[in-house]
């Protein structure tokens, strides 16, 4: 048997090596009345595999906010009336108090990994996700890591309900919902983005025109620039000046090369200009960042 968080409600059938585990709604109170899982809390977690089947319909949605991984197979879900089909690789979110319906497809049941959220942070973290009621299917990068994460959830649950294993399923949940927007921000292999960020990585010790990068990974400036604001906060060339600076403090901290030879290791001809310019950066000279106490 499968409950929602209002009142029991059946599924078509048990799934067989199915895992269910439900925080019990005095503990739930509880929790969301301390430090850390106040923020962001898993009330309900499972593992459904080959779901066949598998049918859930709440007409007037429930307070937490519901995470749906599908690992294999395939399903649908009808989120304020619109149809939206999810497959392997992708994850539905359907905020809470958002009417909903979802299930199994005949033909190829999923396999799922869900689990239910409570929390002051979740809107947040959900928005940064790029789901909504309107767009409650996102992709997900690395599966397999999802699915870790998630099984991560499940095991810690299972265990008990106690402060500690609500604190360690909330840390796995706040991983995997960042992990997502993580990789919802950066490239897919072969993009252009992809491309033009491994140009830049490839050239640190040369200065790159963003009309040249533009046409070279076919796409138009302003639109090569609106990429990378989006994936990193900055433009194009604060981002290829980032991994110059990064490049420096590595040889400054891993090597005796003189403040001159590492200028001209990533690009700058006039070691006084790097200079300045890295303190701009740093708040510091390359000479006194080389001789601070790390670690």
């Amino acid at each position: 048997m499968a409950f929602t968080n209002t009142q029991p409600m059946p599924i078509q059938e048990g799934f067989r090596n199915q895992r269910l585990t439900v925080v019990p709604r005095r503990v739930v109170v509880e929790a969301c009345a301390r430090p850390v899982t106040r923020r962001l809390l898993v009330t309900d977690t499972g593992y459904y595999p080959a779901a066949a089947d598998h049918l859930m319909e709440r007409p007037s949605g429930i307070e937490e906010s519901v995470l749906i991984v599908c690992a294999a197979g395939a399903g649908w879900a009808n989120i304020e009336g619109t149809q939206h089909r999810i497959g392997a690789g992708m994850a539905l979110v359907v905020p809470r108090g958002t009417p909903h319906a979802y299930g199994a497809s005949a033909s190829n049941p999923w396999t799922i990994w869900w689990c239910h959220l409570r929390g002051t942070d979740l809107s947040e973290l959900i928005e940064e996700v790029g789901a909504s009621a309107v767009r409650p299917v996102v992709p997900i990068r690395r599966l397999d890591r999802a699915v870790a994460m998630l099984d991560e959830i499940v095991t810690t649950l299972e265990r008990d309900h106690s402060p500690a294993s609500l604190t360690g399923a909330a840390g796995a949940a706040w991983k995997l919902l960042t992990q997502i927007v993580v990789d919802r921000a950066m490239p897919t292999p072969g993009d252009p983005l992809q491309r033009a960020m491994a140009y830049l990585a490839e050239r640190l010790d040369s200065t790159v025109r963003v009309a040249d990068l533009a046409s070279l990974v076919g796409v138009s400036p302003s639109h090569l620039s609106a990429l990378f604001r989006r994936a990193t906060g900055g433009g194009v060339l604060a981002h290829h000046t980032a991994l110059r600076m990064a490049q420096a403090r590595n040889l400054l901290d891993t090597t005796d090369a003189t403040v001159a030879a590492i200028a001209h290791e990533v690009g700058y001809p006039d070691p006084f200009y790097f200079s300045r310019h890295f303190k701009r950066m740093h708040e510091a000279s390359p000479s006194e960042y080389r001789n601070r106490a790390k670690g």
